[in-house]
């Protein structure tokens, strides 16, 4: 009898889910909510969109929020784009750092066209350009956070909100997780797990879409070269790992993209690189491909910084089959609009010991400064003549001149000048008490010590 309710109870269990999963079908797609993919600062869009692998591009926070941890500053950062028949991107995000090497980040953005002509079903057509228009946008809401969890290890967590204003109008969803591992110096890889929540859409006709989620990986490599007074850096992305993917990009047909443990070069062709030289005094020349398989796909930029507050980037992206791509963004830091940079690298002991009792990170007495030590004068041994000597000295001592100076005093000598003593035996000096010197050391001349 427990066995027919339990196989009952099952039953009916399935028999719910079928009902609830009628109600709510839930097609699998390609690219849901794929407005998220375009990437908006002008600085990755210039390096073959190798966002992953960008840090300080803090217009690319839904890509890579690990980079975060970086941020000392506060941030405003703002972004354009025209693309082909006047469809725009706009783009800004804000960066605040917090304690303990984190940060949080909040974006905005719209991705859409406006005065598209349009006729209502039974119009007649209207004379000249008397046309009906509409606007049809996407618009993007995220929030990033960052945290360096090791030495070398820092983590990022991004979630994005997004609302589609279309024929029917739409809601979706997706988060997305990096991480980014310091392998030796100015060499990194960084990983992106896009959609670990699935990235879903739910639309207005009561349809449900979503995205199974992709991972992707990146490196970067920092070369200085100090005879050009520069560095440079070079930055690549990989495919996903996960799904196929168009390798082509006439976006015809092509869906035979090879997975890694399939076709490892074809899995490598798919992937997109840069290359980008930083000069020190704030220039970057930057040049890349946003995917292997054709030149046709270049993409070149540069970069500005001036005053260490306001940066302005450039970007030029060409394309197989539509016009190329122009786009611009700037960067601007309250804080260091009306203060200095604050002190990075290697620091002196004195500027150290600063910092730290300044950060109420030591007590105030282990203080340590550090301080020009003064020259040395060696002392000279004053020389005591005998008594019958001293006396000498002075009755033949000419009339205009002066009495030298004998330290330490000698003794008192009660006999006359004029009678000689009677030992010739030099008596030892008194006892003087000694007082310690001052601050500033007094020091006698060679001229004063030859008198």
């Amino acid at each position: 009898m427990s066995f027919l309710k339990k196989n009952i109870s099952l039953r009916s269990c399935f028999l719910a889910c079928a009902l609830v999963s009628s109600a709510y079908a839930a097609d699998r797609v390609v690219g849901a909510n794929a407005t998220l993919d375009i990437q908006p600062g002008a600085r990755s869009a210039a390096l073959g969109s190798t966002t992953l692998a960008v840090e300080g591009d803090y217009l690319g926070l839904g890509t890579n929020a690990y980079q975060l941890t970086q941020a000392k500053y506060m941030w405003a950062s703002f972004s354009h784009t025209a693309y082909y028949e006047d469809t725009k991107y706009d783009y800004a995000s804000m960066v605040i750092p917090l304690p303990k090497n984190q940060g949080i980040g909040v974006s905005f953005s719209r991705f859409g066209a406006d005065d598209i002509p349009y006729i209502r079903e039974g119009d007649p057509l209207p004379e000249g350009s008397d046309y009906n228009t509409l606007s049809i946008a996407d618009w993007v809401f995220s929030v990033a956070w960052g945290r360096r969890i090791i030495d070398r290890l820092d983590l990022g967590i991004a979630f994005h909100v997004l609302y589609r204003d279309m024929d029917q109008s739409g809601w979706g969803f997706r988060g997305d997780a990096s991480a980014r591992y310091q392998i030796k110096d100015d060499f990194y890889v960084a990983g992106l797990l896009k959609g670990w929540t699935s990235s879903a859409v739910t639309w207005e006709s009561g349809e449900f879409e979503y995205s199974s989620p992709e991972f992707y990986v990146a490196l970067s490599y920092g070369l200085p070269v100090q005879y050009l007074y520069g560095k440079f850096n070079f930055y690549w992305q990989s495919a996903g790992f996960f799904h196929r993917e168009a390798r082509d990009l006439d976006y015809e047909t092509d869906r035979n993209g090879k997975r890694i443990w399939e076709n490892p070069l074809d899995w490598l062709s798919g992937g997109r690189g840069g290359v980008e030289f930083a000069f020190d005094f704030g220039l970057k020349l930057r040049a890349g491909l946003s995917s292997f398989t054709t030149f046709k796909s270049v993409t070149a930029g540069a970069g500005l910084t001036i005053a260490n507050f306001f940066v302005v980037d450039y970007a030029f992206e060409s394309h197989p089959v539509f016009s190329p791509v122009h786009r611009v963004s700037v960067s601007f830091s309250p804080y260091l609009f009306g203060h200095k940079p604050r002190e990075e690298g290697h620091l002196s002991k004195t500027a150290a010991a600063k910092k730290l009792v300044t950060e109420e990170e030591l007590p105030a007495e282990d203080f340590v400064e550090e301080r020009v030590p003064e020259p040395v004068v060696e002392p000279v041994a004053p020389v005591v003549a005998p008594v019958d000597s001293v006396v000498k000295a002075t009755s033949t001592a000419p009339a205009n001149s002066v009495a030298p100076v004998v330290s330490p005093v000698a003794p008192e000598v009660n006999a006359p000048a004029s009678t000689p003593a009677t030992s010739t035996t030099p008596q030892a000096p008194a006892n003087v008490p000694v007082t310690p010197a001052p601050t500033t050391p007094i020091i006698e001349t060679d001229d004063e010590i030859l008198e």
